[in-house]
């Protein structure tokens, strides 16, 4: 796995490229900022369209500005015609998550497994 800065690393799994946060806590502005130039740099230099699953397997606290971000990223990789997952997220985030109906805007997996199975199933 390639670690790229801010504390992102970038495996593929198949068709699919899998991003893994490897903060515990995502909060500082300047950090979500990082992050996002590193997740766009991530889409942009894909060739063709993206199967892009986020792996939040290492997270166990982030900021409301981290849900902006992951719009942010959505609509990107879905102008692109690509496809994005979302997995291993911690139980108190996914609450959030439910509050803000952010999990009918995601498609969220409990493992980089399955979310890859459903994204080789898509093709």
């Amino acid at each position: 796995m390639t670690a790229i800065k801010p504390r992102i690393g970038v495996k593929y799994v198949g068709n699919a490229t899998v991003v893994s946060f490897t903060d515990e806590k995502i909060l500082e502005e300047k950090d979500i900022n990082e992050l996002q130039e590193s997740l766009m740099s991530v889409i942009e230099s894909a060739p063709g369209k993206i199967s892009l699953i986020l792996d939040f397997g290492n997270v166990r606290f982030l900021s409301s500005a981290v849900l902006g971000l992951l719009i942010r990223v959505s609509k990107r990789i879905y102008e692109q015609d690509g496809q994005l997952r979302l997995c291993n997220i911690n139980r108190k985030i996914y609450e959030i998550f439910k509050i803000t109906r952010l999990t009918k805007t995601f498609d969220i997996y409990t493992d980089v497994e399955s979310a890859a199975e459903d994204l080789s199933q898509a093709d």
